[in-house]
């Protein structure tokens, strides 16, 4: 399995428009973090989690010539917004699946509904399969995922786990029985907002306690905003098996 960080950042992004914070002036390239997403291949499946508004700028870095499917954690526009960019993979494939609680496909139906229309249909608009999930495990290509469900303040997301690899973002609480599916994966990534407590992230600490809970071999920090720090002085200041995430790093499980 291949992991590509198609974006580490936060709603904002990294730099922020207008900003003069010291990160957002960065000259580091790991200093520049679109939004976040991540995309999984393995075998001859290639499944994005999240498709944000950097989904088309993401797709062309890592080259993607075909998707077989987009799974959503939540309704955020940082995590949906670029729905629309799909269109390339969908006039070469025709409809594309997506994953998502029932509530998220609703909301999406809503903000996007010429791609969800069945009846006069603009030609040029992308059309979609939509697959409702709940929190129980399902099958996406030959691999059974399992979400993790967790808590976004009071918006109920999914995580997802993928064998040994498991997938959270924008997470701030999960019930034990959660966290208890997460037990024996070897790569966990999981959200680490800033150092600060924030209402509905992880902030590092909290980060770095449940990356303990879960005890995976290896853990890396996402969706990461400017107030987290300079890259390069958050990683030297983390435990060996844990590393902060950057766009376009590539992992193999």
């Amino acid at each position: 399995m291949k992991i590509t960080f198609l974006g580490t950042g936060t709603s904002q992004g990294i730099p922020i428009i207008g900003s003069n914070h010291p990160v957002c002036l960065s000259k580091d390239p790991k200093d520049k973090r679109l939004r976040v997403s991540v995309l999984v291949e393995w075998d001859d499946f290639v499944y994005v989690v999240d498709c944000g508004p950097d989904f088309r700028q993401q797709m062309l870095n890592a080259r993607v010539t075909k998707i077989d499917g987009i799974l959503f954690t939540h309704e955020h526009a940082d995590h949906t917004a670029g729905l629309d960019d799909i269109r390339p993979f969908f006039f070469r494939q025709g409809d594309i699946d997506i994953f998502a609680h029932k509530r998220v496909l609703n909301e999406l139906a809503r903000r996007f509904d010429y791609i969800f229309a069945t009846e006069n249909k603009y030609p040029g608009a992308p059309g979609v399969t939509a697959n409702p999930i709940t929190n129980t495990p399902f099958v996406i290509g030959n691999l059974t995922v399992t979400p993790i469900n967790g808590m976004h303040h009071k918006l109920q997301v999914f995580g997802f786990r993928f064998g040994d690899f498991a997938y959270l973002t924008d997470m701030k609480t999960l019930d034990d029985s959660e966290i208890e599916k997460l037990k024996g994966v070897k790569v966990l990534v999981v959200n680490a907002l800033r150092i600060d407590p924030h209402i509905s992230h992880f902030n590092l600490q909290e980060a770095l306690d449940f990356i303990a809970k879960v005890n995976p071999e290896k853990a890396y920090l996402t969706h990461i905003s400017h107030l987290l720090g300079f890259h390069e002085e958050v990683q030297a200041s983390l435990p060996d098996h844990i590393n902060l995430a950057y766009d376009n790093l590539q992992i193999t499980l």
